[in-house]
């Protein structure tokens, strides 16, 4: 298998919670990286249902099941919702909410590394494909 290379993405410091950044790859696969809570995840830009830029789609959160009539929210930041048909998905996953062992997107590495001295004291944020 061949070694994983490291496409920088932006500065962490440019990089704040809640904000997402879709990039294309030399070998033209579209990907989504998301900041959620402080940590980076990475996505294919891609719905498995109808081929929907899937990255576009809203961040959210979703009810946790609860008794009749109690409506719990949970996990605001952590769901990408197609912005085509509305299938869900968990962006620290990739896996769908509906469907989670069967249905998923592929998902990707990502971390915080140092590639010049004084670029950025936090480091670039990469995604490893």
């Amino acid at each position: 298998m061949p070694e994983k290379r490291s496409i920088p993405i932006c500065p962490a410091a440019e990089f704040p919670p809640g904000e997402r950044r879709i990039i294309e790859t030399e070998d033209g696969r579209s990907i989504g990286v998301f900041n959620v809570h402080g940590k980076y995840y990475a996505l294919r830009n891609y719905c498995p249902h109808a081929g929907a830029e899937l990255c576009r789609g809203v961040v959210t959160g979703m009810n946790e099941p609860s008794g009749v009539g109690e409506f719990r929210w949970v996990r605001e930041g952590e769901i990408l919702r197609c912005p085509w048909h509305g299938w869900e998905f968990d962006i620290l996953t990739g896996r769908s909410v509906f469907s989670p062992n069967q249905v998923r997107v592929a998902t990707y590495e990502t971390a915080v590394e140092s590639f010049e001295a004084g670029v950025d004291e936090v480091g670039m944020v990469v995604v490893r494909v």
